[in-house]
């Protein structure tokens, strides 16, 4: 191993963070916001609503991102009304292109995981809060949104990682994060080992750290259901028992 190569591509890959980190933000941002209007139109009781929010979760569900991607980034412009409208300047943009795709793809499954946090809520506490005369959104802010947001927290920090390494397909439409960074070294100099070590130990570091972030936050949501820590019984009273 060639320590001072392996510096010098971790600071090249350095430099490529914050554009991951800007891919990674911005999609689960906008994939969170399109989940819930999603997984509002899921629950409703309006059939056209209800029955397109099932095809959209389940075409986004059920195809590839990478062709999604695709799609998007190639797709787009094949439209005139797209490429004279406002928004052409924006989505001709591989960055852009890279965020909508994967926000569109990431809502299709939080939209799920939202739905399942809400069938998780108990019934009989929504009812306790409407006989106190709760309704509407302080309904939904007290009682609904931390029960369900508990439920849908562990399957939905799965679905952060996820993103987190989908980003990486990024590359493959000109976007220069981490991945495409450690591609362009390889082609410079055909040290493949060296270089995808570095970007794998990136990534790692990322979804640590976001993990251990989620995980802070898991354990506020869950620090009523915990039990007071009992005092552990000394060595001593445990080999002679307690003192009368």
């Amino acid at each position: 191993m060639d320590f001072e190569f392996l510096f010098s591509t971790m600071k090249a890959l350095l430099e490529a963070t914050p554009t991951t980190l800007g891919l990674f933000s911005l999609s689960v941002f906008f994939g969170c916001l399109l989940a819930l209007v999603i997984v509002t139109m899921r629950v409703s009781h309006n059939a056209f609503a209800r029955n397109f929010a099932k095809g959209y979760i389940f075409v986004f569900r059920g195809s590839p991102l990478l062709i999604q991607m695709f799609l998007v980034f190639y797709g787009l412009g094949q439209f005139g009304v797209i490429r004279h409208s406002f928004v052409w300047p924006a989505l001709r943009e591989p960055f852009v292109c890279a965020v909508l795709s994967l926000a569109l793809c990431t809502a299709g499954y939080s939209a799920e995981i939202f739905r399942s946090g809400l069938r998780a809520v108990p019934p009989g506490e929504v009812e306790a809060a409407r006989a106190t005369g709760m309704s509407g959104f302080l309904l939904l802010r007290r009682i609904i949104a931390p029960i369900a947001l508990r439920h849908a927290l562990p399957a939905y920090s799965t679905e952060i990682v996820l993103m987190v390494k989908s980003t990486a397909l990024a590359s493959l439409v000109t976007v220069w994060e981490i991945t495409g960074v450690a591609q362009r070294l390889i082609s410079q100099t055909y040290r493949t080992m060296e270089v995808f070590l570095c970007a794998a130990a990136l990534y790692l570091l990322l979804n640590f750290i976001i993990l251990q972030v989620l995980a802070i936050l898991e354990n506020r949501l869950n620090r009523h259901h915990r039990r007071p820590t009992e005092r552990k019984p000394s060595v001593m009273t445990a080999l002679f028992g307690a003192r009368p």
